[in-house]
């Protein structure tokens, strides 16, 4: 072959062997689908048919069991007095109250009284309902079988205790009862099972009823502490009421705050001071004002001036009376005798007199007026020192009266709540009298009719179910775990090969020969193939099978890559021993052979010489001594004489640590170069890849490889990492062939258009 066209083809192989992503259209295709289901239906159908008829067997033998049901409804009522007295500064959430009624259903509290009630602790058939678990159950079973067989020593008999019995039976009704709500409403839906039908309603009604009657007697009991303890607490506001009165009125009296009317006696005198105070001012005022206008008049000399008090007074009144009749008299004496008339000088005399006196009254009046000025300004100033005063002792007053209005405040709260706490204990005690509850049974229970459990069609079906999804899952762990080589696809795909063909399984028979004093004769001359197994014959035997079919595409293979070289040297390899490449090479060594082609077959596999063992057993010269020891070859060589075909045995006399370094080495060369010279095609039976690199040493001097891959056995990753290890012998590789094929398993990995599609048609033509 052309050395450039060589490494192209190694170079795409290499290629297509290298890791690739997973393409997720593969996975969905319908076809592969499809197959899969055909390979692991019989799994799936395995195991639900396990499932359903272990379900058949537990309903046969399951006890029937009876569910009985009552309702009870929660009456939410905001205006309930010992809601409001036992919730006194709390907000409690619906759903939350709701959730506290389901878990007070499943107390231990009313277990236990639940089973007092129908004293079912004395009850046998009750106590025998106990379920135990496994662990124990096969506790139980083993420690009877010892004691039955005396190896353990008898149970003491002991009775046991009424508190014990008690617990066992709160058990088992714990076990059986079940409470849920009803939605998002306030309804609770309490179910009791039982073997018994009248027990189960029995239990579910009395499980009603002690509910009722412990909302009952917890309402009572709330009340009743309610009421005692208002009753500490009306004591306490009281007694804080009459300290906070008694301490108002001690601080009014410490502070000299007297009240009148409502007010304060210092406010009273400070408005009263006040008053009188604008009052002396203006008197003040008026006083200063009257003095002021007669200091006028007098500063003036006139005494003619009049004021109020000259009006008032009799004196100026006379003196003015007499001095207007002078005067009068005067101007008449005047008119009728002039001025100088003596009566008229003396009326002017009287007149000047009368007028000093009205001067001499005038300043007199003045002189009242200081006076009175000096009363009304001293009224004054005594007037306002004293609401001086009065503002002090205000303003004192209005600073306690702080200190004052706090301690009011706080009397009055205390007074209120005193009244309050008064009021509500009356109510409490109305309503220890008369409890009333925040639930009522809206459904009794009734015995029911038909068993709830089990339930045998769910059941059955349901099993039915799990086992098919059981069964699944067991089929696709199966199915992922599967990789290995099934098709002609995955060979081209994960390893870049050609698919040459698939070799069935192969019945093989030992084969027993008896051989004559005629042939021991002969053996001295020409040494014969002795096959102690009918594999080894199968092609040769059935030349229109499906294993000498494959071998035929081999041999086309080979030819149509070595096409220049008129001598082929053909090895053929696998990645792991036992997947029958030595078969293999020999069915195709013997096919080529009775088709009259020379062909000489070696066994080079030195660690274990499987064609040896096939061939030749009681060979005593082989390749090693040929190679290592000079021995002529002719000594070496078996052959078949119904086929003409050529042999050379591998005989280990000793163990050989370098097998590698002998199958390289220059006579296993000149070995090769002269067997080419004598035969048309050398076939090497070559050890596996994987354990050893035998193979690798000799494939400089090997024209083509065929690679021999167990169906079903062999994992797709090891063959891979093998030919991406071996670079040299990948390129050399005309393809592989898949063995030891189970036909009938083939049609389960069949897709439309693959060649195991159409195995069967194959199959008729070979055998027509």
């Amino acid at each position: 072959m052309n050395e450039s066209l060589r490494k192209s083809i190694l170079s795409q192989r290499l290629e297509k062997l290298a890791p690739r992503e997973f393409d997720s259209n593969d996975s969905a295709h319908i076809e592969r689908f499809f197959a899969v289901v055909r390979r692991q239906w019989r799994v799936a159908a395995i195991f639900t048919v396990l499932f359903v008829a272990g379900s058949i067997f537990y309903v046969k033998r399951a006890e029937p069991l009876f569910t009985a049901s009552t309702s009870v409804l929660i009456d939410r009522q905001e205006g309930n007095l010992v809601g409001q007295l036992t919730t006194i500064g709390t907000s409690l959430e619906d759903d939350s109250s709701v959730i506290s009624e389901v878990e007070l259903l499943k107390s231990k509290a009313i277990a236990y009284a639940v089973v007092d009630k129908l004293d079912l602790a004395e009850d046998p058939a009750f106590l025998a309902q106990q379920k135990e678990s496994l662990a124990r159950a096969a506790i139980g079973s083993i420690v009877s079988l010892g004691r039955a067989i005396h190896i353990l020593d008898p149970a003491p008999a002991t009775e046991e205790s009424i508190e014990n019995r008690r617990r066992r039976a709160v058990g088992i009704v714990e076990q059986n009862m079940s409470v849920a709500r009803v939605g998002r409403s306030y309804v609770l839906s309490l179910y009791y099972t039982s073997p018994s039908p009248e027990m189960a309603a029995k239990v579910a009604s009395t499980f009603a009823d002690v509910y009722m009657v412990d909302k009952l007697n917890s309402k009572f009991e709330a009340t009743r502490r309610t009421s005692d303890w208002l009753q500490e607490r009306i004591a306490d506001l009281g007694k804080l009421a009459t300290d906070s009165d008694l301490a108002v009125q001690m601080f009014r009296e410490k502070k000299g705050l007297v009240t009148s009317d409502g007010k304060l006696v210092s406010d009273q005198q400070l408005s009263e001071l006040n008053s009188a105070l604008i009052v002396a001012r203006s008197d003040t005022a008026q006083a200063r004002a009257r003095l002021e206008r007669i200091r006028a008049i007098l500063a003036k000399g006139n005494s003619e001036g009049i004021v109020s008090e000259v009006l008032q007074s009799p004196i100026s009144n006379d003196l003015r009376a007499k001095y207007l009749l002078a005067s009068k008299l005067e101007a008449d004496i005047v008119s009728r005798f002039g001025e100088d008339h003596y009566q008229a000088v003396r009326l002017r005399q009287e007149m000047a007199e009368y007028q000093r006196l009205m001067f001499t009254e005038l300043g007199r009046i003045a002189e009242s007026y200081e006076s009175e000025l000096g009363v009304a300004e001293a009224r004054e100033r005594e007037l306002s020192n004293s609401v001086t005063q009065a503002e002090n002792v205000a303003t004192e007053a209005n600073k306690n009266q702080v200190q004052l209005r706090e301690l009011e405040r706080q009397a009055d709260a205390y007074r209120k709540l005193h009244e309050t706490f008064l009021q509500r204990y009356h109510e409490s005690v109305q309503e220890q009298s008369f409890p009333a509850t925040e639930a009522r049974i809206i459904e009794r229970a009734e015995v029911p009719t038909a068993p709830s459990h089990p339930q045998k069609s769910l059941i059955v079906a349901l099993a039915g179910f799990l086992g098919a999804i059981f069964g699944t899952g067991v089929g696709a762990i199966r199915e992922v775990r599967d990789r290995f080589f099934r098709t002609a696809e995955q060979v081209r795909e994960e390893l870049g090969v050609e698919y040459l063909g698939s070799a069935p399984i192969i019945p093989s028979r030992k084969v027993t020969r008896t051989i004559s004093d005629d042939q021991r004769d002969r053996e001295d001359s020409v040494r014969e193939i002795q096959s102690l197994n009918s594999i080894t014959e199968y092609a040769t035997s059935n030349p229109m099978s499906m294993f000498a079919e494959t071998l035929r595409s081999s041999k086309i293979a080979i030819d149509l890559a070595a096409m220049n070289d008129i001598r082929k040297v053909v090895g053929f390899i696998s990645a792991l021993p036992g997947e029958g490449k030595s078969t293999v090479a020999i069915n195709f060594a013997s096919l080529l052979a009775s088709q009259g082609t020379k062909v000489v077959l070696i066994d080079a596999d030195l660690r274990n010489p499987g064609s040896t063992r096939l061939l030749g057993s009681e060979a005593e010269v082989g390749l090693v001594d040929v190679v290592m020891d000079n021995v002529p070859i002719e000594r070496a060589l078996l052959t078949d004489p119904k086929t003409g075909l050529a042999f050379l045995p591998s005989v280990i006399k000793r163990r050989i640590p370098n097998s590698a370094d002998l199958l390289a080495s220059p006579a296993m060369t000149a070995l090769l170069n002269k067997l080419t010279k004598q035969y048309e095609y050398v076939v090497i039976d070559l050890p596996p890849l994987g354990p050893v690199v035998d193979a690798r040493a000799i494939a400089s001097r090997i024209s083509s490889f065929v690679l021999v891959v167990e169906w079903g056995r062999t994992s797709r990753r090891m063959v891979k990492s093998a030919l991406l290890t071996e670079t040299e012998i990948t390129g050399k590789c005309v393809g592989a062939v898949l063995n030891k094929v189970d036909t009938k398993r083939l049609k389960l990995y069949r897709a439309y258009g693959s060649s195991e599609y159409y195995y069967s048609r194959y199959n008729n033509y070979y055998r027509s």
